[in-house]
């Protein structure tokens, strides 16, 4: 008999919410997660009504006796970083909270045993040994949830295709099979209750290609393609969607730092392995701090570009109102690297932003990108290809300033049309003088009418509500500096601090800016 003594039910449900779905989905996927970590190419998915439980099988490697005696640790895992997209059996642990029993059945070589586990109370989750079901026949491991809620969304086979499709679309296209055989050699096959869930390309009448490599590589180090509907797609389409492994981590247009004229009309999905090691902790959204979030930001980066141009080739391009704003936008964002960098002295909960140096000095995890005076990029460029395009011809658009949104690209050509090739953003690590790109904070707009804030952080972009009252008397009246100053420190403060120090952040952000005005040898700002 095995017990763990910690404060089980706490360290739960900080598990539990650590992801934005519903507790089920995230059981569902990251029991599949760690399947097909185990080198599993048939994953088989069994919902009993009548019994109330849910079988997971699969037929990865399995674990020995030692190995399935320390799963019971919660925070026990075997996997190195960028190896996996599963977290230390978290969905089958997250199963107790939902469960009266959780079985777990392996079998490697002569080793087959099996476990039975519950969440006896607050602080007790004992487990013993048991007599294997026979649920797993030469190898793998299968997991049996006896669900408390015999109503339960994990009972309802369309709700398990659903989620499998959602989670895992990577996995059930057959656009991307050629793409992930290295990483999974056999495929993989999912079935639920019996019927295996059959691969379909996304059917659109729009569709093109994007990949994404690095410079002197044959292969791609991310492909995907752009969809385009002449009728809204259902909500859960809409945007693009990036994973990693064949697992979706992120959905939407918000991460991308995009806002085309019909977002409900445009989807997309582009497969990233090298991100693995950019997960975070739970594997459930990216890092953006440190070596791997450059890593993240650089590929973030390299996609904007190339989705951009796609959009531009669509006539999607930004209308010159719009443009007009981001003009606006400009002289701020120049000033907030200052302005940041030295409020995280007073604001320490703002060092995510800024990347610390050697000697106690800081910088914005950004290059100067090409300005006079800049540091040397230490890493290697990217080709960004779209269709029709060869590695050869590929065609990179110039990477934004720091703290500044990507360059507009005006008219563009068609996607076969090939353009010369210009050095593209960066990734950290390996040596190379080509110049960086500058990442960091940026300012997009948006039409909020319902939203009474004056804009919204998400991701390391803030979205200023161009519907709001505020914003159109601050055009107006030729003030949208100093409005668009004033989002951006609201919408900051949060982050920086709690809600009672929220109005001191403000105070102070507005002071740096204005002290950065006076750096800048008094140069007038338009709108300021």
């Amino acid at each position: 008999m095995g017990e763990t003594r910690v404060d089980l039910l706490h360290l739960l449900e900080d598990l539990r919410d650590a992801y934005p779905g519903a507790i089920e989905e995230t059981i569902l996927t990251e029991i599949v997660a760690n399947s097909l970590d185990s080198g599993a190419s048939r994953i088989l998915i069994d919902a009993d009504a009548g019994q109330a439980t849910l079988s997971v099988t699969d037929d990865g490697s399995g674990m020995q006796r030692r190995e399935l005696a320390r799963y019971h640790d919660l925070a026990a895992s075997t996997k190195s970083r960028g190896q996996g997209i599963g977290f230390a059996g978290v969905g089958i642990k997250l199963g107790l909270l939902i469960s009266e029993e959780v079985l777990t059945e392996t079998r490697r070589g002569k080793s087959h045993v099996a476990t039975s586990w519950h969440l006896a109370s607050r602080h007790r989750a004992p487990w013993k040994w048991a007599p294997p079901p026979g649920l797993v026949n030469e190898r793998g491991t299968a997991v049996r949830l006896k669900l408390q809620n015999a109503l339960s969304p994990l009972l309802d086979p369309g709700f398990l295709e659903g989620s499998m499709r959602r989670h895992y679309q990577p996995l059930l296209d057959p656009a991307f099979d050629h793409f992930l055989a290295p990483h999974y050699p056999r495929g993989v096959t999912f079935a639920v209750n019996g019927r295996m869930l059959g691969k379909h390309a996304w059917q659109a009448p729009e569709v093109a290609p994007i990949e994404v490599r690095l410079v002197r590589k044959r292969k791609p180090s991310a492909m995907g393609y752009l969809i385009r509907q002449n009728l809204p797609l259902p909500e859960e389409q809409r945007g693009i969607g990036i994973s990693t492994f064949g697992k979706i981590i992120k959905r939407g247009w918000d991460w991308l730092g995009l806002a085309p004229q019909a977002p409900e009309q445009v989807g997309g999905l582009i497969e990233v392995p090298p991100l693995a090691a950019c997960l975070t902790l739970n594997k459930g959204d990216f890092i953006r701090a440190g070596q791997r979030g450059a890593a993240y930001l650089a590929y973030r980066k390299a996609l904007q570009e190339a989705v951009s141009r796609q959009l531009t080739a669509w006539g999607d391009a930004r209308p010159p109102a719009e443009e007009a704003r981001r003009r606006a936008a400009r002289p701020l964002e120049r000033d907030l690297e200052r302005v940041i960098e030295e409020l995280s002295h007073e604001f320490p909960l703002l060092t995510p932003l800024v990347e610390q140096r050697a000697g106690g000095q800081k910088r914005l995890p950004i290059g100067k990108n090409g300005e006079e005076g800049a540091a040397p990029s230490t890493a290697p460029t990217f080709a960004t290809l779209e269709a029709g395009e060869t590695a050869t011809d590929s065609a990179v658009q110039e990477p934004g300033a720091g703290l500044q949104t990507k360059k507009e690209s005006g008219a563009a050509e068609a996607p076969s049309s090939p353009q010369p090739s210009t050095p593209g953003p960066v990734l950290p690590g390996t040596k190379n003088t080509r110049r960086p790109v500058r990442y960091g904070l940026t300012i997009q707009f948006e039409d909020r009418p319902d939203d009474p804030e004056l804009g919204r952080l998400e991701e390391s972009i803030v979205w200023v509500n161009t519907a709001h009252p505020a914003y159109r008397r601050a055009v107006a009246s030729r003030s949208e500096g100093y409005h668009l100053a004033l989002s951006v420190a609201m919408s900051l403060a949060p982050l920086a601090t709690d809600p009672k120090g929220e109005h001191t952040f403000v105070t102070a952000f507005l002071s740096r800016w204005g002290e950065a005005l006076d750096r800048a040898g008094g140069r007038k700002r338009r709108g300021a």
